[in-house]
């Protein structure tokens, strides 16, 4: 088992960005609810505390048994964290006069410290919080002070129990990752987690795991459900089987396309063309949750005719990644939304599930990928949704409009291609309007549909920003579109942002 550090969450909406930091320095880290601290089986090397809606004076305030590890491990608590630590050691923690958020710039640090070393007077660090710690306990020292925080960053004499009132893992934090760094050289990590100690580490555990067992994977297409087959792969061999269900609401060739890319990777895999049968039962449905539910029905369904079609098969095989796992449950242990890899299948099959990569952020799984020898245009695809283009086809679902947006949507991503613009783009596609439109073409009038094209920025997907794609290139698109796709006259560009916007439109 890799050595790896603990973050106990508290609501925050960092928490996820605390762990890609600490990952970023090739150290493994696992999010865990804030009162759900493991038993040490020596493989922890220090603790961190999230951040948190709460105020630590709030009834309803999360609250865990500090004894458990600080004076035992190095203990680093952010925002929440740090005041957590201090008003339970005897401290005070006020309302502040105002809110502080935003940037802003030590006018103190003691960058002899082990935590701060490196860092210098100057340096700016982003705060959220509307309490602040006033009074610290005797054996607590501040190490660092802004102009309106005197009390920003402190440490706890005889013990390697820090407290830092900004927030160290966001972008505004100009020193952030060399504090994280400094911490986890506090906790001596080796800081040795690679892809290649994953995949080594893996392929071992998988090994072990599944024996001699047949396991059967669902293949989506995407980067997720692909590495974790390649790693299967390596681990099992001819013991897994995997399937690739063609719903009809795939990216135009991408049936074809997919299943040559997987015929190279040496898997062995099955693909099952269902268009008939989900473009049947998607007829006249406009709801975009019934629809959502009839195709994963569906995929559920067909899946399963053909996983019964194989003898003795024991497991099942999932691309889950960590977000999904995080996003599926709160830290209170009801769940936020259902994820399409979390949950569904193992139930109705009755089959153990297997999922190599529950552990990986996004860039983690490419990274791997990489590290596997896969191809580079499948590692860099960007995400697409579970239900296809049912859910970029707002209104009820025929064969036609799957043509028309097929069509739009494949001039629209060969051109981010072309013009090499893909790569800097988290996710695009296009969407077709339940609108139709007044248009002139040669010198008659049109009555044709309108599409909006959807191009965001993001790292992770839980914000995102409208990316700003050239006039020009926007300009040959929609042109290309309009001249190229019978039954369009016009585009659109989606410059809405998340929040307050979803990426997808249903």
């Amino acid at each position: 088992m890799p050595e790896k550090i603990i973050i106990l969450d508290f609501g925050s909406q960092t928490t996820q960005l605390i762990a890609r930091r600490v990952r970023e320095l090739n150290t493994y880290c696992e999010i865990l609810p804030y009162n759900k601290y493991p038993q040490n089986d020596g493989t922890i090397k220090g603790v961190i505390l999230s951040g948190s809606p709460f105020s630590v004076y709030d009834k309803a305030a999360f609250k865990t048994d500090l004894s458990q590890f600080i004076g035992k491990l190095p203990v680093l608590g952010i925002c929440y964290g740090a005041q957590l630590i201090a008003e339970q050691s005897g401290g005070s923690v006020e309302p502040a006069g105002s809110r502080e958020y935003g940037r802003a710039n030590f006018t103190m640090c003691n960058n002899e410290k082990e935590l701060l070393k490196g860092i210098s007077v100057g340096s700016q660090v982003w705060m959220s919080h509307g309490d602040t710690i006033t009074r610290i306990p005797d054996n607590f020292e501040i190490i660092a002070s802004t102009s309106d925080v005197k009390i920003a960053a402190y440490k706890v004499s005889e013990e390697n129990t820090y407290g830092v009132q900004f927030h160290p893992e966001v972008f505004h934090s100009a020193d952030g990752t060399h504090l994280l760094d400094n911490f986890l050289n506090i906790c001596g990590c080796k800081k040795d987690w690679s892809a290649a100690s994953f995949i080594e580490t893996t392929v071992e555990n998988l090994k072990n795991q599944l024996g001699d067992d047949k396991v059967v994977l669902g293949l989506s297409g995407g980067v997720d459900s692909s590495v974790s087959a390649v790693l299967l792969n390596k681990a099992i061999g001819k013991n897994l089987t995997c399937i690739f269900v063609d719903h009809g609401l795939l990216r135009k060739n991408e049936f074809e396309n997919v299943l040559r890319d997987y015929e190279i990777l040496g898997l062995n895999v099955i693909g099952v063309n269902a268009k008939n049968r989900f473009y049947s039962e998607l007829s006249g449905i406009k709801d975009p949750e019934k629809k959502r539910k009839i195709i994963g029905k569906g995929f559920i369904d067909v899946f399963d005719e053909e996983a019964r079609k194989i003898q003795n098969v024991k497991w099942l095989a999932q691309g889950t990644i960590y977000p999904d796992c995080i996003e599926s449950l709160s830290i209170t242990g009801t769940t936020i939304k259902s994820h399409h890899n979390v949950g569904g299948l193992p139930e109705k099959m009755n089959l153990k599930l297997c999922e190599p990569l529950r552990l990986l952020f996004k860039d983690e799984v490419r990274k791997v990928g990489t590290q596997l020898g896969m191809p580079q245009h499948l590692i860099k695809r960007q995400p697409f949704p579970g239900p296809g283009l049912g859910v970029r086809i707002l209104g009820d679902i025929t064969e036609e409009k799957v043509r028309i947006l097929q069509d739009a949507d494949d001039i629209f991503i060969r051109a981010l291609h072309e013009w090499d613009l893909y790569d800097s783009v988290w996710q695009a596609g296009v969407i077709l309007l339940p609108v139709q439109s007044v248009g002139v073409m040669g010198d008659e009038r049109t009555y044709e549909n309108a599409v909006a094209l959807r191009a965001v920025t993001s790292i992770d997907a839980m914000t995102a920003d409208w990316a700003h794609l050239p006039y020009d290139f926007l300009a040959k698109v929609s042109n290309d579109i309009i001249n190229k796709v019978r039954g369009v006259n016009r585009v659109t560009y989606d410059i809405s942002s998340k929040p307050p916007a979803t990426i997808e439109w249903e």
